[in-house]
């Protein structure tokens, strides 16, 4: 954690307002990054991810009074909040998977991605999520922090207690799994 940081959140842990909101400001968008990368879209909308994202940072700031620094980056101790938070949301959706109604027909033409653009996006994120699911649960952390996220390696190698070298390397052989992995299943015929 730079002094910066770490000056920012003792100041919000000590209920700063100011402090709170500028590092909220910070993270939400890697934590938005980080729910979509891990539920998806539905519907053609990242909606319930970014329901997730707002839970995450609810929770973060109940649980900012408890945070004591260990040496780890801050952004640790938000990701192992958002990891659990979209744990909940994907045992949630597989309990109360449903179909809502629609009750009203809308005036205009829509100008969402029609039904071709919709199911091409959703076998893209099947296969993907397929592929990720091959590798192992650090390496699918680490490719969805890295890439989806968008975290350094530093702050990748705090939330999973790596050094930032360490997630590097482990980054590069999972992206060369995937390539291997990606390469396999274009070589198979879908049924």
């Amino acid at each position: 954690m730079t002094a910066q940081e770490a000056e920012l959140v003792s100041r919000a842990v000590r209920s700063d307002p100011v402090a709170t909101a500028a590092l909220l400001a910070g993270l939400r968008p890697g934590v938005v990054r980080y729910c979509r990368a891990h539920l998806g879209r539905i519907g053609g909308a990242y909606t319930s991810a970014d329901d997730v994202a707002q839970e995450v940072c609810l929770a973060t700031l109940r649980a900012l009074p408890r945070f004591r620094d260990e040496g780890r980056p801050f952004s640790a101790f938000v990701y192992r909040i958002a990891a659990n938070k979209v744990a909940d949301a994907q045992r949630a959706a597989l309990r109360y998977l449903s179909l809502a109604p629609v009750d009203t027909l809308p005036d205009r033409p829509d100008v969402a991605p029609g039904p071709e653009q919709q199911a091409v996006a959703t076998d893209d994120a099947r296969r993907l999520s397929q592929l990720l699911d091959q590798l192992s649960p650090t390496h699918r952390e680490i490719i969805v922090l890295r890439v989806a996220v968008g975290l350094p390696a530093e702050e990748v190698g705090g939330v999973l207690g790596m050094s930032a070298a360490a997630v590097r390397m482990a980054q590069s052989r999972a992206l060369a799994h995937l390539r291997k992995l990606a390469r396999d299943s274009v070589d198979e015929v879908p049924a």
